[in-house]
């Protein structure tokens, strides 16, 4: 077997994750499937790059060189990848804007807003669940544009490799059946919903682990939460099977209502991430632009988000923006 690319991320990410059960989930594969691979690797090198125990995974001193020379290596073929493309990309009249998300109303806007700015320009998307799968797409060139969502202060994907830059921030809100007994309120206090069962749409960032520790500050421990697709959230608020946890600039759909949390003990960071040294970064400070005005706009549609932010006496409840790692091109330009 010859060594591949993919075969050093994978020995990348072991390392980074600690065990094979987390590298597994990171990469999207079965933990069986990943240590089969591991095995015809360290079969090729001749020797164990890692040692297993009960905590986890350690390299050995073959693991550590072959993880120090991938990490020169990886980047460097990213680096090429992207070059490449954008060497390709050259000659366009216009820019493509390849736009990558998770599951949220400003995508959309976002796809109107740059094509009614740039109508000669292509505009794509990609949707995924996981915020890693987009960024890791953004960090390889096949997309430009990461637009997600993470809560807390978490750290968002590929941060070595993409500049992150957050335009906006909101609570949590939760959607209740119209008939429900606490839908009148115009907040909610999580603890009067311990008996609830919740539903929300899965990710793989930390989400979980904050709800289940603003929950623990509650005084309760969720009875049970149900991960699936937006429109089986809507369906099973609608019948009153759970409350459904959703982002305050979601449309109201019929029959439900959103409601804030009160004290706000669950955030949600809204982030764009791109590549930069790709063909990205010269519309970058355009794209980031029209982030910002779709999420107002979302942010007004929302009656009860509207509604929220006036009782709050704030427009919008948008804290300056904190990049993770701010792009440092010279003559990065707009095309607005």
């Amino acid at each position: 077997m010859d060594l591949e690319m993919r075969h050093l991320r994978a020995i990348r990410t072991i390392a980074e994750a600690g065990s094979l059960t987390r590298a597994a989930a990171v990469l999207g594969l079965a933990q069986p499937a990943l240590s089969a691979q591991l095995k015809r690797i360290e079969a090729t090198l001749g020797g164990r790059l890692f040692e297993r125990g009960r905590y986890g995974v350690r390299t050995t001193a073959l693991g550590d060189f072959v993880l120090d020379r991938a990490r020169i290596l990886l980047p460097a073929v990213g680096q090429l990848q992207r070059e490449a493309v954008r060497l390709t990309q050259d000659g366009e009249q216009a820019p493509a804007f390849r736009l990558g998300g998770t599951h949220g109303p400003l995508l959309g806007a976002m796809v109107d807003r740059l094509s009614a700015a740039h109508p000669g320009a292509p505009v794509t998307t990609r949707i995924s669940w996981s915020d890693r799968e987009i960024a890791a797409s953004v960090a390889d060139g096949r997309l430009n544009f990461a637009v997600i969502g993470a809560c807390g202060q978490s750290t968002p994907p590929e941060p070595d490799r993409l500049a992150w830059r957050q335009f906006a921030v909101d609570p949590i809100f939760v959607m209740l059946s119209t008939d429900h007994p606490l839908a009148a309120r115009s907040e909610v206090e999580l603890a009067d919903l311990a008996d609830e069962a919740w539903a929300v749409v899965p990710g793989d960032g930390c989400f979980g682990e904050c709800f289940n520790a603003a929950c623990a500050r509650a005084g309760f421990r969720p009875r049970r939460l149900y991960e699936t697709d937006i429109a089986s959230c809507v369906y099973l608020a609608e019948v009153g099977r759970a409350a459904g946890l959703c982002r305050a600039t979601l449309p109201t759909p019929p029959g439900l209502v959103t409601r804030a949390l009160a004290g706000t003990p669950l955030m949600w960071r809204h982030l764009i991430g791109w590549d930069p040294y790709g063909p990205a970064a010269d519309v970058a400070t355009d794209v980031v632009e029209h982030a910002y005005a779709a999420h107002a706009d979302a942010a007004t549609r929302s009656e009860s988000y509207a509604a929220w932010l006036a009782a709050h006496d704030a427009e919008v409840w948008n804290p300056a923006p904190n990049p993770s790692r701010a792009p440092s091109r010279p003559g990065e330009r707009s095309l607005a």
